[in-house]
């Protein structure tokens, strides 16, 4: 009887530990979201001042300044010349995407991601179908017709609207309409678009992709030869069309998922039961 119940209980031991491996870059990318708002929040909350300011521009510990470059844009459009602290800020930022991180802000910074990957889940949990996508180019068209519209009025157009800065200031400040800025992207991912806000219509989105065409940090279909076409890496992926070329090697791709749009999120990493994909760099070309 014992040595029946043995592997029984092992396995059962194992698949805690399992489950915990599955999900460690979604763990991870909670805690960066959580760290960055954290330090946002030390000032007006406990009075430290670890950063100033928000994700449009910061101050941290006095010296380092950030500056969001969509936000930017839409400043120099409107005819409001940024000042030096915020072109240095937009500088490193700028490299510090372009050159490392590409459009990982979308999926380790942006806390918009929490609710459009929740969306995501109850859609898949409860099996809901249906809804209208729209087409993937609409959020560059949307980044330009921003532009336009912050030079026409002067003003800096989607800062109003933007559920990322809404966020933020709900968090800080507290208020409904900001909180219902975030709850109407929630119920359009999942109602309307499944991964419509981050994949098709963002214009922020759009901007970092821009940035960061050639960034160090990917990921690899590195054992594509495992690939049992599940299916799993697609239906979690915020930017399904960018996995097809590395798995599969269509037209001689490598393994590197090269795209811009990837936001490096590594959600596919998590949930591919074979391994066949890993969080690694664009130089990391071997194949097996």
């Amino acid at each position: 009887m014992t040595s029946a119940a043995t592997p029984t209980a092992a396995l059962a031991s194992a698949m805690p530990t399992k489950r915990a491996a599955r999900s460690r870059w979604l763990v991870a990318r909670r805690l960066s979201q959580l760290t960055v708002f954290a330090l946002f929040l030390l000032g007006p909350w406990a009075g430290v001042w670890v950063v100033k300011g928000n994700l449009a521009s910061s101050l941290t510990l006095g010296v380092l300044p950030l500056t969001d470059p969509f936000v930017l844009a839409q400043s120099v459009a409107s005819g409001h010349w940024p000042e030096r602290a915020a072109l240095i800020g937009v500088g490193i930022v700028l490299l510090a995407y372009g050159l490392v991180a590409g459009r990982a802000y979308c999926g380790w910074v942006c806390p918009v991601n929490a609710a459009t990957d929740a969306a995501l889940w109850l859609r898949r949990r409860f099996k809901l179908s249906g809804g209208r996508t729209p087409p993937r180019s609409l959020r560059y068209w949307l980044l330009g017709a921003v532009l336009v519209a912050s030079a026409l009025t002067g003003q800096m157009v989607w800062e109003a609207v933007n559920p990322v800065t809404l966020t933020q200031r709900a968090l800080i400040f507290g208020g409904g309409l900001a909180w219902a800025a975030l709850g109407a992207v929630f119920l359009f991912d999942l109602f309307v678009a499944p991964r419509g806000w981050c994949g098709h219509v963002c214009p922020m989105g759009a901007a970092y992709a821009l940035i960061g065409s050639t960034p160090l940090l990917r990921v690899a279909a590195t054992h594509s030869s495992r690939c049992d076409d599940c299916g799993d890496c697609y239906a979690v992926c915020p930017e399904p069309q960018v996995l097809v070329a590395p798995i599969k090697a269509k037209g001689g791709a490598g393994p590197v998922i090269t795209a811009r749009e990837c936001t490096a999120c590594a959600r596919c990493v998590d949930v591919c039961p074979t391994d066949v994909l890993r969080f690694t760099h664009r130089f990391d070309t071997q194949r097996d």
